[in-house]
C-alpha cells in the first residue's frame, strides 16, 4: 500500500492521502482530504509556539491543479514502482502563507509575510506505508520532491579508512536534533571540555562543511532541516540596546533549549544568537550569505528543487538580498561592515570592504539570480542583483588585484589627484605598501588584497576571500590561476605543516597592539592572526578542482590527514609554520572534522564538485549601470580596462 503524504517541518501536522493505485488522476477541480486522526502539534521558537486546527473532519482545497503522475523505474528502483506529484507543491504553498510585494521608490521589494511563524507550507513526500517494502530500503531511490538522489547515483563504492570512519564518527555524535529531527552539529564536541561557551551551538557558518559532508554521503533531511529553521529565526524580533537591525539579518547561532511547562514537562525552543551575545556584539553579515549559498547547493547535489521554491523560503532569499542591497552613502558597489562580522569574529582591522564579506557576497548574488523565480514581484530585486553582479566583479577585479607589475605601478603612484580621469583613483600613498610584500611576492602569482578604502590598502593575504573569488569566478580566469600559483610558490607560509593560513603575515609588535587592541587570543601567528585553519581545507579543494590543480588539494590533504586525527581534530593551529596546536584551541571542533571530510569526498566526486562553483559569466561583463544613464557627468572606466578584464 502506497501514500503521499504532505508535510511540514516536524513536529507538524500530518495530512495523508490514500491511494490504492499507482497512478495520479492528472487533474481535480476538487478533491478531499480526510485524515483518520490529526496530531496537535506545535512549532517553537524562543518559546513562541503556533497550534494547528486539530478538528477531526475533511479538510477542502478548491481547484487545485495537479501535476502529471510519474512512476519511477530502472535499476535502482523496487518493480512495484513509486509516484510522485510533480507539480502540486506551488499551488499547495498558496495556502500556507500570505506574501505581499511591493515596488518603493528605489524599485526594491518589501515583503509581508503574515504569521510567518505560525504556518508552514506543506511539501509533498513520497512515502512507502507497506511494511515489507520497509525492510528494504537499500534496494530502492531516495525520492525528494520528486527528483532521485544524485548524490546517491553517483557516488562509488570506496572503502573508508580508519581515519575517515573515526571522522564521521565523530560528526555523527555532533549531531544536534529538535524534536526528533536533525538540525544542525555544535561547533565542538570535546567531553573533557567544561566551560563550552558558546561552542556547543549550531553556528550558520562553522555548519557549512558539516551540511556538505552529509549531502555528498546522500543524507539530505538534516540539511533540509537546518535551512528551514534557520531561515524562520530570520523573521524573529532582533533587539540591542533598544535597537533593532534590518530586517532579513540571520542569527550566527542556534540553540536547542528545553524550557519547563506545567506538571513537570518539558518542551524543546530554540533559542537564535544574533550578536547580541556575542563577544563584541557584531551582526553576522557572512551567515545570510552562506545561508543562500548553502540553499543552492543543496538543490545542486540533491535535485529537490521544491525547496528554493517555497513561498518562505523565496522570501527569506528576498530579506536577505534588500537588506544587502539597501541604499546608504557607499560610494562603492562593495559590503561596507564593520570589524568581526566573518569568520574573523575579532578585531582584526578588517573593517571597511573586506574582501572575504565581497567573495560571499557575489556568490550569494550569483546564487540568488539562479534560485530566485521570476516574476512581476520579482523582477526589480533580479535587475538590482544583475547591477550590483557587474559593478562588483569589475571593481574587485580592477582595484583589488595585486601582482608584481600592478604594485610596481603602485610604487610609482601619483597622489592627490583631483579628476574623473585619475589614476590613482582612492590616493594611496606609495609609502603603504610593506617592505615584506616587496620580497614575498613571486614573479609569478598574485592575489586579492584584504581590503580597499580611500587612502588605504590593506596587503595582507586572506585565504577565504581569495579560495571564494576562484569558486564564484570573482576573479578573472587569469587571476584565478595565479592565485593558486602563489599558493604553490609560497606553500611553507601559507600552508606549512598544517593546511591553511587563515591570512599571512600576522600584526606583530606595535601594529598588533594598536590594530587588534592587545588581544590575547589574535597574538602573532595564532588564531585569526595567521592562525592555520583545517577547516578551509575544503574550499581549497574545491578552488583547486575548478582550476583542475587537484595536485595542490591532494598534497594538502594528506598534509592534514596525517596529524588531525593524532591531534584530536584542533580547531585551528599556532606558529608560523602552524607546527603547534592552538594554545586556546578547542578539540574535536566539528567544522575541521567536516572539512577533511568534505574535502575527501569532493576528490573522489569531481562530478559533484563542478555543481558548487561557477565558471565565468561573459554576460555579466556586458551589463553597465552607467549605460542605462544619459547623464554626461558619468563615465565608464570599463572600456579601457575591458581587454585587461576578458582574460
Amino acid at each position: 500500500m502506497y501514500s503521499t503524504r504532505f508535510i511540514t517541518m516536524k513536529p507538524c501536522i500530518r495530512i495523508l492521502l490514500p491511494s490504492n493505485h499507482l497512478f495520479v488522476p492528472t487533474n481535480f477541480s476538487k478533491f478531499e482530504l480526510f485524515s483518520h486522526k490529526f496530531h496537535t502539534s506545535s512549532f517553537h521558537v524562543l518559546g513562541i509556539k503556533s497550534i494547528f486546527n486539530h478538528a477531526q473532519k475533511a479538510i477542502y482545497a478548491p481547484s487545485l491543479t495537479w501535476g502529471q503522475a510519474r512512476t519511477l523505474s530502472g535499476p535502482n528502483f523496487n518493480s512495484k514502482g513509486y509516484y510522485v506529484v510533480a507539480s502540486a507543491a506551488s499551488n499547495i504553498r498558496n495556502f500556507s502563507k500570505s506574501v505581499e510585494t511591493r515596488v518603493n521608490n528605489q524599485n526594491f521589494e518589501k515583503i509581508y509575510v503574515q504569521g510567518g511563524l505560525n504556518v508552514k507550507p506543506l511539501v509533498p513526500e513520497n512515502i512507502d506505508l507497506d511494511e515489507t517494502l520497509a525492510k528494504s530500503d537499500g534496494d530502492r531511490a531516495q525520492v525528494i520532491g520528486g527528483h532521485s538522489n544524485v548524490a546517491e547515483a553517483v557516488k562509488a563504492e570506496k572503502k573508508e579508512s580508519e581515519v575517515e570512519k573515526e571522522a564521521w564518527r565523530l560528526l555523527t555524535n555532533a549531531v544536534v536534533t529538535y524534536c526528533n529531527s536533525p538540525v544542525g552539529t555544535v561547533a565542538a564536541n570535546d567531553p573533557n571540555d567544561k566551560m563550552p561557551l558558546n561552542y556547543d551551538q549550531v553556528f550558520i557558518r562553522d555548519f557549512v562543511p558539516s551540511a556538505l559532508a552529509f549531502l555528498l554521503k546522500g543524507e539530505g533531511e538534516i540539511v533540509r532541516n537546518f535551512l528551514l529553521h534557520t531561515m524562520q529565526l530570520q523573521s524573529w524580533e532582533k533587539t540591542v540596546d533598544c535597537y533593532s537591525p534590518g530586517q532579513g539579518l540571520m542569527p550566527a547561532s542556534f540553540k536547542v533549549r528545553s524550557v519547563a511547562l506545567d506538571d513537570n514537562k518539558f518542551e524543546e525552543v530554540l533559542d537564535p544568537d544574533f550578536g547580541e551575545s556575542a563577544i563584541g556584539r557584531v551582526a553576522p553579515v557572512d551567515s545570510g550569505l552562506w545561508w543562500i549559498i548553502l540553499l543552492r547547493a543543496y538543490g545542486k547535489i540533491t535535485g529537490d528543487y521544491t525547496l528554493q521554491e517555497r513561498v518562505d523560503i523565496q522570501t527569506g532569499m528576498k530579506l536577505v538580498m534588500n537588506l544587502c542591497l539597501s541604499d546608504g552613502f557607499d560610494m562603492f558597489p562593495t559590503l561596507l561592515v564593520t570589524d568581526g562580522s566573518c569568520m574573523i569574529d575579532r578585531r582584526m582591522g578588517i573593517h571597511g570592504h573586506p574582501l572575504e564579506i565581497q567573495a560571499l557576497f557575489y556568490s550569494a548574488l550569483r546564487c540568488s539570480r539562479e534560485m530566485l523565480t521570476l516574476d512581476d514581484g520579482s523582477k526589480n530585486l533580479v535587475r538590482a542583483i544583475n547591477n550590483r553582479l557587474s559593478a562588483l566583479s569589475f571593481h574587485i577585479r580592477e582595484y583589488y588585484w595585486v601582482d608584481l607589475k600592478k604594485i610596481n605601478e603602485i610604487y610609482r603612484y601619483k597622489t592627490e589627484e583631483y579628476s574623473t580621469n585619475a589614476t590613482n583613483k582612492f590616493n594611496i600613498y606609495p609609502d603603504q605598501i610593506p617592505h615584506w610584500l616587496m620580497d614575498w611576492i613571486p614573479e609569478k602569482g598574485g592575489y586579492l588584497i584584504g581590503n580597499l578604502q580611500p587612502a588605504h590598502m590593506d596587503f595582507r593575504y586572506f585565504t577565504v576571500g581569495n579560495l571564494w573569488s576562484i569558486v564564484s569566478s570573482l576573479g578573472t580566469p587569469k587571476q584565478n590561476e595565479a592565485i593558486l600559483n602563489l599558493i604553490e610558490a609560497k606553500w611553507d607560509d601559507l600552508i606549512g605543516q598544517m593546511p591553511l593560513k587563515i591570512c599571512y603575515p600576522a600584526l606583530e609588535s606595535e601594529e598588533w597592539r594598536i590594530i587588534t587592541g592587545s588581544d590575547p587570543k589574535n597574538t602573532p601567528w595564532s588564531y585569526h592572526n595567521g592562525g592555520s585553519w583545517p577547516t578551509l581545507l575544503w574550499q581549497f579543494t574545491l578552488a583547486c578542482m575548478k582550476m583542475g590543480r587537484m595536485d595542490l588539494a591532494k598534497k594538502a590533504i594528506e598534509t592534514a590527514e596525517k596529524r588531525l586525527p593524532v591531534d584530536r581534530w584542533p580547531e585551528y593551529y599556532d606558529t608560523r609554520n602552524g607546527k603547534f596546536i592552538g594554545k586556546q584551541s578547542r578539540l574535536y571542533q566539528t567544522w575541521s572534522i567536516a572539512g577533511f571530510l568534505t574535502s575527501k569526498m569532493l576528490l573522489e566526486n569531481p562530478e559533484m564538485a563542478s555543481v558548487l562553483f561557477w565558471e565565468e559569466d561573459y554576460d555579466l561583463l556586458e551589463t553597465c549601470v552607467c549605460a542605462l544613464s544619459n547623464s554626461s557627468r558619468k563615465k565608464c572606466s570599463r572600456i579601457a580596462a575591458k581587454s585587461q578584464i576578458l582574460i
